[in-house]
């Protein structure tokens, strides 16, 4: 099925023309809201994180297997590890890698449907492989609302021929969506697409269901009656050329984990940074960013979580 592959693809195969105005607006957003310009913030970082975000995908791999050398028995690296080989497109070494993940952090519901997700995108002919399904059902069995296990469980009927069960379990799963979830617009194409070629009527039924309201631990950090960028801020990031609005976004996301050093507990800044990474595609990054902001600040761990569910961040 088309939809589900797209679906299960996710966001991580680098960034769009749309995803980079996003971003930029979303700077600009985070800006509005605390009261500072980041990319003209002058405060210089310990480091080089703008050379660091550059750095060739086949680098960035290194240090993550580099990473797994040092920490063999940490859930966290492995994670990292599959999140980035799963971005490049190697779905065979993403499942070993969540494989070792898994073994090292069995009751993660996210970690085992992540590994089912691999499994499928990496079976050449059997579209649900046994191994993947024994992972979404693992998945369930830990969490029973985990979306991406039950969306694919969805697919497995509709593969064996129940078209309707599977819709009835996709409208179910559409109904516990947090609004603007990544995989809601594709959730409802699936359903669209899938009831058109078994000539099952769901438009009005689509039409007329909505995705759950936020939680306040969900409600994105620039969403919450902050100012928006002016429109002159608007166009002017969207008039530079592609390598200059690129350069832009390096030195905020660069501004913005230098100012993470200096003051870690800034939990809102965490969750930015891991927005930032995932509509970079970055999804390791951002998955390292979601255990960095949350050493830093345990009692907000629930907070942070949520917020990364939200974004999609693997492992969350």
């Amino acid at each position: 099925m088309s939809e589900s592959n797209e679906m299960a693809k996710g966001t991580g195969r680098g960034m769009s023309g749309t995803n980079r105005a996003i971003l930029i607006a979303a700077f600009l957003l985070l800006a509005a809201a605390i009261g500072y310009a980041i990319w003209r913030d002058a405060a210089p970082p310990a480091a080089d994180p703008a050379a660091q975000a550059s750095a060739a995908p086949s680098d960035q791999l290194a240090e993550l297997e580099a990473r797994t050398k040092r920490e063999p028995g940490s859930a966290d690296a492995w994670t990292a590890l599959g999140a980035a080989k799963f971005d490049l497109g190697d779905f065979a070494g993403a499942a070993a890698a969540y494989e070792k993940a898994v073994g090292l952090s069995p009751e993660s519901a996210g970690l085992w449907s992540a590994l089912g997700e691999a499994r499928v995108m990496g079976s050449d002919s059997d579209p649900m492989p046994a191994a993947a399904l024994k992972a979404f059902d693992r998945a369930i069995a830990l969490d029973a609302r985990d979306p991406r296990a039950r969306y694919f469980l969805a697919v497995k009927k509709d593969i064996g021929g129940d078209h309707r069960g599977a819709i009835e379990d996709w409208f179910a799963l559409l109904a516990d969506t947090p609004q603007g979830a990544p995989w809601e617009a594709d959730l409802r194409r699936t359903i669209e697409q899938v009831g058109q070629i078994h000539k099952i009527d769901v438009a009005a039924r689509l039409a007329g269901t909505r995705a759950r309201p936020l939680t306040p631990d969900e409600i994105p950090v620039a969403a919450r009656a902050i100012p928006g960028p002016s429109r002159a801020d608007m166009e002017a990031a969207s008039q530079l050329p592609k390598g200059q609005q690129d350069q832009m976004i390096e030195g905020m996301v660069g501004g913005l984990e230098a100012k993470l050093k200096a003051n870690p507990a800034d939990v809102d800044r965490w969750i930015m940074l891991m927005r930032s990474r995932m509509t970079l595609g970055e999804t390791a990054k951002a998955a390292q960013a979601l255990k960095d902001g949350i050493a830093a600040n345990p009692t907000a761990a629930g907070r942070m979580k949520a917020q990364a569910r939200l974004l999609g961040v693997p492992g969350a």
